[in-house]
């Protein structure tokens, strides 16, 4: 993929992963509320401690999102692969959206699989778009078999 093509893929892929956290968060808020109102328990736990457990899984992934966001807005803003780091936390969010992709195929249905799969598509196409540019001198591929020195058009300028 060209540099050309790169850029408007990590904008699409940080604000899915910006509309994303918002919805996570929003639904263990919901979830949240749900509990406490109710008070709801699950083998003898405390509903204020399912209730605050659940809006502070909310709150860490959400906030894992936009971390994953921020790097993919660095990446667009930059054009430049992201570093060990970046990459490490990119690739744990595709794990995290495969492993909710097929969950979520029986829990919810087709249509949060499909978007789930989206978002796994736009991080893995990222991470491989920006691989050849890892670190500075990296060759795309060996040189051809040949004469040492040059082309076949004459030797290589000294």
């Amino acid at each position: 993929m060209e540099a050309v093509g790169r850029r408007p893929v990590a904008w699409v892929a940080a604000i899915v992963l910006l509309a994303e956290a918002l919805g996570v968060v929003f639904v263990n808020g919901v979830l949240a509320t749900v509990v406490r109102n109710q008070q709801m328990s699950l083998a003898g736990l405390d509903p204020d401690a399912m209730s605050a457990g659940t809006w502070a899984m909310g709150g860490v992934f959400g906030l894992y999102l936009v971390l994953c966001a921020a790097l993919l807005v660095r990446t667009a803003v930059k054009d430049l692969a992201p570093g060990r780091f970046g990459r490490v936390v990119l690739i744990a969010c595709a794990v995290v959206h495969g492993v909710l992709g097929a969950v979520t195929v029986g829990l919810v249905g087709w249509t949060a699989f499909a978007f789930m799969m989206v978002v796994l598509a736009l991080i893995v196409l990222i991470l491989v778009a920006y691989d050849r540019e890892r670190r500075p001198g990296h060759r795309d591929e060996e040189p051809a078999a040949g004469p040492a020195s040059g082309s076949a058009e004459g030797p290589a300028p000294a």
